[in-house]
């Protein structure tokens, strides 16, 4: 294996490490974020930028899906700490132009630290790694345009191609890039969600009928109770603090359920009010349920057997409304109470009283986001939460429902408009009636089946719409080598990252505008349009000159590439698309459910909501006409004696693979990033001491073994044998095989490891293959009531 050098000193920083921050977030967190963005940007541009972020008439934050309010209830300053350091990293004025190029080759950037390549700056012009050469070197657009059409003609086969898609990209350029992958003959798109959502999409579509959440924000201020399970809203949602703040003043009680106690749930001061500005705050979460890892499936089917028990039930709507109710309830009648125990880490009397919550409001919202979707057992996971849900009749009214929070801020958009490996049947059959061809109909690759086909030769071309894929995806190792094996990889970027030094045989930077900056392409200023977690659809216009006159439009390069690669097949119009994105939008408003008249509704200040029939008429469109209860296996994951259920996460000065800083002052850290934290009992039981220096090393129940070397060992309150670390510096200890049942999403969350003293690589074995490997498979525990 390659070993990176440690990261105890990175960049010239020494790490640091102090107790970790329970102060209220809100306050300092703005001041913060408003000095780096002064620093990067310089005032007036700061204020050019940030007065316009998630503003009616401004730009969409590239920093989450969070909602925005209604434009008559918007602050002036509409924005949080991470969606002004989002905003820093796009508008800074550093620069990665040609001579940079000349300066660092190929190899030096490969040694450079992720941190260190995203904070060079915007990419200027396209840049072409030519076989066997050691630097990048400047290429015309033509040319590049040329280079991939040529290489994407002279395929065997269209499935030899990947078109991947970050969740940043725009509706207008995800509808393009689908529609364009189609017509050149492969489903193969996939994108972020396969990474982290995946398995609310598949855990919903088969329960509720839609893969989306069913509550609006309004629905997060009236709620009477809200859960708050697997996510950290403080450093990866932030403004969803203010939401939470204001339905606590509304009389909300609010319980959080994660294996750390995040500081942003303790406390908020909020910045755009002088309560927040003087006062101590709102304190937020009234229970907080430190459960271990890999435990939410039993807590759920716990507190839905009590709920049960206490006759806590909506009859009426069970009856009219769900399917499966008597197999469930007979189900969870018979749980299992210490297995329970066992795989929650938590007492009866924690749980009685978090139930008790439920039972006392009418009104329930569950939030959840990666801590509940990155387990192999994550999709029965969120069918749990809904059984809850559906228990009590919380969904299709006022304050209740459920609500996946989405981290890339038009992910859920991206998957609208069509980028979806598996499209059904109807989103293809208007695509070929709009269009006239007829598109593939055969599903193509999700994230892990495109790194096993770029592994096995089976795939040639590797193209990316945003993201940074290599530093998102799992077993690092097997990824980079996969990317090399490709004849040509293609990133369109705005930035450096680990991708652009892990290459094909050949390679393409292409740099695009971002959504700060002003889109005058087919010279006329246009809008583009982006979804958030709760279905509102609404425009997006930047405000700033480009970074460079070479930038061209995420929609502008996807149109010229269809040209260079397809011409005049199928007659779609790929000139008129790019010169007036208007065009585009009215064929969503003839291809996308939902979006009639799509171009006057997002013409509209706040956009509009796309329909959610769950949410809106209680209609649930599943295989039997209704919303659906399941019955899962109650799973304990077994951890062998000396070692530890390690989860990944991320720091607070993160988004994504996108590394702000190197501070997470909320868990006391400075200036560094390979720490792992550690019950101090566990510490002590391991014979390491605070401050020591470790390797993590995976163990996989197919006898393989994973190693991240040089952590530094920190004290953290969570339960005991739980462990956490940061990624992407963890993802090289997933291996692709090892993925949640029924949505393929890698296990980033169920991480078993032991920790070793550098350098001690005994029994080392990175397999090759990405058979099915799980931590759970030979650990794992299913109780015997529930064996068919």
């Amino acid at each position: 294996m390659t070993r990176r050098a440690p990261q105890h000193d990175v960049d010239g920083h020494r790490l640091e490490v102090e107790a970790p921050k329970e102060s209220a977030a809100g306050v300092p967190a703005v001041a913060i974020a408003m000095k780096l963005a002064v620093e990067q940007m310089g005032v007036r541009r700061t204020a050019q930028t940030l007065l316009r972020l998630n503003q009616a008439d401004g730009f969409d934050c590239q920093g989450c899906a969070w909602p925005d309010p209604d434009p008559s209830h918007r602050h002036t300053a509409e924005f949080c700490e991470n969606g002004a350091k989002a905003v820093t990293e796009e508008a800074t004025l550093r620069r990665v132009d040609r001579s940079f190029f000349v300066e660092h080759s190929i190899d030096d950037l490969r040694d450079k630290t992720d941190y260190w390549l995203g904070q060079q700056g915007r990419i200027t012009e396209p840049m072409v790694l030519r076989a066997g050469s050691t630097h990048y070197e400047p290429i015309a657009w033509d040319q590049a345009f040329e280079l991939m059409g040529g290489l994407l003609n002279g395929l065997a086969s269209p499935d030899e191609a990947v078109f991947y898609t970050s969740g940043k990209v725009s509706n207008e350029a995800a509808f393009a890039y689908q529609l364009f992958a189609r017509a050149y003959g492969t489903n193969n798109l996939p994108d972020c969600s396969n990474m982290c959502h995946e398995s609310s999409g598949v855990g919903l579509a088969e329960t509720i009928g839609i893969g989306k959440g069913s509550v609006s924000l309004e629905d997060i201020h009236d709620a009477k109770l809200i859960v708050v399970a697997g996510q950290n809203p403080g450093t990866n949602h932030p403004r969803m603090l203010s939401a939470l703040e204001i339905a606590k003043q509304r009389g909300a009680k609010i319980i959080s359920i994660n294996p750390l106690r995040e500081a942003g749930l303790v406390r908020f001061k909020n910045p755009q009010k002088v309560r927040g500005l003087a006062g101590h705050g709102t304190a937020l979460s009234d229970l907080h349920l430190p459960v271990r890892i890999n435990g939410d499936l039993a807590l759920f089917q716990a507190i839905g057997s009590l709920l049960l028990e206490w006759d806590a039930v909506d009859h009426d709507f069970i009856a009219e409304y769900t399917h499966g109710f008597e197999e469930w309830a007979a189900h969870v009648r018979k749980l299992d109470w210490d297995a329970v125990r066992r795989a929650t880490g938590l007492e009866r009397s924690e749980i009685v009283a978090a139930a008790r919550m439920f039972q006392e409001s009418d009104a329930t919202v569950v939030c959840w986001a990666m801590g509940i979707t990155q387990h192999r057992n994550a999709v029965a996971t969120v069918k749990e939460i809904v059984n809850v849900v559906l228990l009590q009749g919380n969904i299709g009214k006022p304050g209740a429902g459920l609500c996946p929070v989405r981290g890339h801020s038009n992910v859920q958009g991206d998957r609208t408009m069509g980028i979806w490996e598996r499209a059904p049947e109807h989103f293809l059959d208007a695509l070929q009636q709009e269009f006239g061809f007829d598109p593939p109909r055969e599903h193509g690759l999700d994230t892990v089946k495109s790194i096993e086909a770029l592994r096995d030769g089976k795939a040639k071309v590797f193209i990316g719409m945003g993201g940074n894929f290599v530093s998102a995806a799992p077993d690092t190792e097997v990824t980079e080598q996969a990317m090399r094996n490709a004849d040509l990889t293609v990133h369109v970027s705005t930035k450096l990252n680990r991708s652009h030094v892990v290459t094909g045989r050949e390679a393409l930077i292409l740099p695009a505008m971002g959504r700060s900056e002003r889109d005058l392409t087919g010279g006329r200023l246009q809008r583009v349009t982006v979804e958030d977690s709760m279905s509102a659809v609404h425009a997006s216009h930047g405000p700033l000159k480009p970074a460079s006159p070479y930038l061209k439009s995420e929609v502008d390069i996807i149109c010229s590439l269809a040209i260079a690669t397809l011409g005049d097949r199928h007659g779609i119009p790929w000139d008129e698309f790019r010169s007036d994105y208007t065009e585009i939008r009215h064929r969503i408003a003839k291809v996308v459910p939902g979006c009639a008249a799509y171009d006057e509704k997002v013409s509209r200040p706040g956009g509009f909501v796309l329909p959610h029939p769950p949410r809106d008429s209680r209609t649930f469109d599943t295989e039997v006409g209704k919303a659906v209860f399941t019955a899962s296996p109650t799973d304990v994951l077994h951890v062998p004696e000396g070692r530890l259920l390690l989860q990944t996460l991320r720091s607070h000065d993160q988004f994504n693979t996108t590394i702000y800083g190197l501070d997470d002052r909320y868990r006391g850290i400075k200036n560094g990033r390979r720490v792992v934290f550690v019950h101090p009992d566990d510490i002590a039981a391991l014979g390491l001491s605070d401050g020591s220096v470790v390797d993590l090393v995976s163990e996989w129940s197919d006898g393989s073994e994973r190693r991240a070397p040089d952590f530094r060992v920190v004290p953290y309150d969570q339960p005991r044998g739980c462990a956490a670390a940061y990624y992407p510096e963890t993802n090289p200890l997933i291996p692709l095989g090892s993925v949640a049942i029924g949505s393929n999403c890698p296990t980033s969350k169920s991480v078993i490891v032991r920790l070793e003293s550098p350098g001690t690589d005994q029994g080392l074995a990175v397999a090759s293959d990405a058979g099915s490997v799980t931590a759970g498979d030979a650990k794992r525990t299913v109780q015997p009531e529930h064996l068919g």
